[in-house]
């Protein structure tokens, strides 16, 4: 991959942007890209804009690549004549008051409101039955479809329809046509809504960095269409799951519970399907993060009734040869967690830009990748990830040796990039400074989460691996300040980004 042009970008997810219906949505979205594009930023990373499934995560999905319908713009909804006036306020009235997202409020009103706003939507408009003909979305209707009509897990359905078989699924369309034409207008309207702020973005000249898991979720449209491509047992059920042992983030390891692909099948089609995956994110971003890389070339695999991912296996993937015949140019490998020469070969082999992340660089160790000093140009590099506490947050929750170990290493860093080294024996200004070390670096691209730009505390972190049901739930209250991002856009003049 050649490197793009120093350039900066800011790490916020749809789901965190200010709005007034519970969740941040695409129109939010508008306003937010031209704050960043006015102030410098050449990129906005997000998370998978996928439906999330269990544990709200975008990283367990009902289908790998579906739009989330709680990010459809419902204003939009007002002008196509699908939701009245009085509808949309009594919406925001659920809401009001509310700072993070309550994802078990949304999924009751969210559904029902566009389900209304489909009974006023003519199911033979031409655009949409041109765009359900092209059938993009045809495994995640169907799906959707079965799931509302059945309820369950896919593991739970009769036998014809768990198995995919032709005329059940058949009758599935024909029996419940009206259930089919709805999940399909909510990808319709994603679509729409999406593609026309992706325009507006590259009209101003910000790219979209987008993310794209590793795995699917066992109860999805994925395996579901495509049991041959993972290890399943006769019920459609995971022998072997995904997930990471014991590191710095558990003790006990990360228990993801996604399905393991059978990799000897993908390898017979040559990969098909995982082509169709990369090409179909390619076309929606301008720059991909492929989720844990690290598994592309051995993965840890754990029996599907394990309690945690203490006992597990490395496995051998395919590597390079999934990639002989992938557009790679824009294409980043979130290589961090354990690593070993195997994964480094094959980011070489590939040519793709890893990562690197300033809240790990400061262990004392000269030699830590992480450290500005030992940056490769061939990186995009952070202040931390949504997996990471915030850096105001690790730097508060770290006793007061700790504390003063870590500044004193970070104001050495920044000598050492002739920064001055303006931070308070609390940590004081510790967000601003990583955010100087990214930006000055020599990495051809630095990504800014938006939580270190606002110096926000850990009741701003976005996820903490190993844990569920307080994640994935941030949002700002309000957009950036005119002061805050004209500090980020000081920044990125200062450092020639």
């Amino acid at each position: 991959m050649t490197p793009l042009p120093r350039s900066a970008g800011v790490l916020c997810h749809i789901s965190s942007l200010p709005g007034k219906y519970g969740i941040g949505n695409l129109g939010d979205g508008a306003r937010f890209a031209r704050i960043l594009a006015e102030n410098g930023v050449r990129y906005w990373q997000i998370l998978p804009l996928v439906q999330t499934g269990y544990g709200d995560s975008p990283y367990q999905s009902v289908s790998c690549t579906s739009g989330n319908p709680y990010f459809i713009d419902l204003d939009r909804l007002r002008e196509m004549r699908l939701l009245t006036h009085a509808e949309l306020r009594a919406v925001r009235a659920r809401y009001r008051g509310e700072r993070d997202v309550d994802y078990a409020k949304l999924y009751e009103e969210r559904y029902a409101t566009l389900r209304l706003a489909f009974s006023r939507f003519s199911s033979e408009d031409e655009d949409f039955r041109a765009f359900v003909e092209r059938g993009e979305y045809e495994d995640y209707a169907l799906f959707m479809t079965a799931k509302t009509v059945y309820g369950g897990r896919l593991c739970d359905w009769d036998r014809p329809l768990m198995r995919h078989a032709p005329e059940a699924v058949e009758a599935l369309r024909n029996d419940y046509r009206g259930e089919y034409l709805f999940w399909q207008f909510v990808q319709y309207l994603f679509r729409m809504q999406w593609d026309e702020l992706h325009a507006s973005c590259r009209a101003m000249g910000l790219g979209i960095i987008g993310d794209l898991p590793l795995y699917v979720a066992c109860d999805s449209a994925d395996v579901w269409a495509h049991p041959e491509l993972f290890k399943l047992d006769r019920r459609r059920r995971p022998t072997k799951v995904a997930g990471v042992p014991p590191d710095y983030f558990s003790a006990t390891g990360q228990l993801w519970g996604n399905p393991i692909y059978d990799w000897a099948a993908h390898k017979r089609e040559n990969f098909a399907w995982w082509h169709a995956r990369i090409r179909a994110a390619l076309e929606t971003y301008d720059l991909v993060r492929i989720d844990h890389f690290r598994g592309l070339d051995r993965y840890y695999e754990i029996d599907a009734d394990a309690e945690n991912a203490v006992r597990g296996e490395w496995k051998k993937a395919p590597g390079n040869a999934l990639f002989a015949e992938v557009e790679k140019g824009r294409i980043i490998a979130e290589d961090l967690g354990i690593l070993d020469d195997g994964v480094r070969r094959l980011l070489k082999k590939t040519g793709l830009p890893g990562m690197k992340v300033l809240l790990f660089a400061f262990d004392g160790n000269r030699e830590n990748d992480h450290l500005p000093a030992n940056l490769r140009e061939h990186t995009v590099y952070y202040t931390g990830t949504h997996d990471n506490d915030t850096v105001m947050g690790y730097v508060q929750g770290l006793s007061a040796g700790d504390r003063a170990r870590l500044i004193g290493r970070v104001k050495a860093a920044l000598r050492e990039a002739k920064i001055p080294p303006h931070i308070g024996n609390a940590g004081e200004g510790m967000a601003t400074a990583l955010i100087r070390l990214a930006l000055s670096s020599r990495a051809y691209l630095a990504v800014i989460p938006i939580q270190d730009i606002l110096g926000l505390g850990n009741e701003a972190r976005m996820n903490e691996p190993g844990t569920s049901g307080k994640n994935w739930r941030f949002r700002l209250t309000r957009q950036p300040s005119a002061q805050a991002m004209g500090r980020l856009n000081k920044m990125i003049k200062q450092y020639g980004r």
